[in-house]
């Protein structure tokens, strides 16, 4: 496990949108958490609501790509996002107390688990201010293959690119204008099992396809700043568009 002094990591951060902590948990640490996990899958993911489990497959359950909400299923989990070092670290880089808002489980199934599109989370977020951080906690190995997260350096400085509906289940919105330039941009992560990802909610970030034969499982943190407040305004035409599209996704 890593020292809790997080100043190198916070100059990272701020510099370029996110920033690389390898080791942030032991062999021992990932071990129980896929333990946990895996019991998890077992007896809690029966009673979840449809919209917090997706599958690659819907008919097959060995195709669980992801999973929202986990910490309100389990004490376990609960204690993973709240009043642990992710939380502490979350406070450290938003300069804000930070707000608890979401523990998902990720997996791209081996040779079927889609690419992610490049996006922000903060376009799903809608926060004036845009003050939010997101984690990725590698499960097992990441790299080219598999799915390994890339980001845009610096893009959280420069702004709000434009999204539009996706095919994608579990990431609904992807930027549109996502250029030639914007790939050959890329900074990419190879992560093993316990490096942790953080980037800023204006980051520009997307994964590809799983081409291996190995799974890539990760988990992902939201925090909140306290200061930020959710944008009413703005998540209403968000869902009144979600709306109109899947009308006339129905009508064709």
């Amino acid at each position: 496990m890593i020292s809790n002094d997080f100043s190198a990591v916070k100059t990272d951060y701020n510099r370029d949108g996110y920033a690389y902590l390898p080791g942030f948990l032991s062999n021992e640490e990932i071990a129980g958490i896929k333990e946990e996990l895996r019991r998890f899958v077992e007896q809690k993911v029966p009673e979840m609501p449809a919209g917090y489990v997706f599958y690659e497959d819907k008919n097959d359950p060995g195709t669980l790509k992801q999973l929202q909400d986990i910490q309100n299923y389990s004490p376990f989990f609960g204690d993973v996002l709240v009043g642990s070092r992710f939380e502490e670290l979350a406070g450290v880089l938003l300069d804000d107390a930070p707000v608890a808002r979401n523990l998902e489980y990720f997996n791209k199934p081996p040779r079927i688990g889609k690419a992610t599109p490049a996006h922000q989370d903060g376009y799903y977020f809608m926060l004036k201010p845009c003050k939010a951080i997101t984690m990725w906690l590698a499960l097992e190995e990441a790299d080219e293959t598999n799915g390994c997260v890339r980001y845009i350096k610096g893009s959280h400085q420069k702004g709000m690119r434009p999204h539009g509906r996706t095919q994608t289940l579990g990431f609904s919105q992807g930027i549109t204008d996502y250029s030639d330039a914007d790939h050959s941009n890329e900074i990419f992560f190879r992560a093993k099992a316990g490096d942790l990802l953080v980037h800023d909610a204006m980051t520009i970030h997307r994964t590809d396809a799983n081409k291996s034969d190995r799974s890539r499982e990760a988990l992902g943190f939201i925090y909140f700043g306290a200061s930020a407040k959710e944008d009413l305004e703005a998540k209403a035409a968000y869902q009144q568009k979600l709306n109109e599209e899947r009308f006339e996704k129905n009508e064709k």
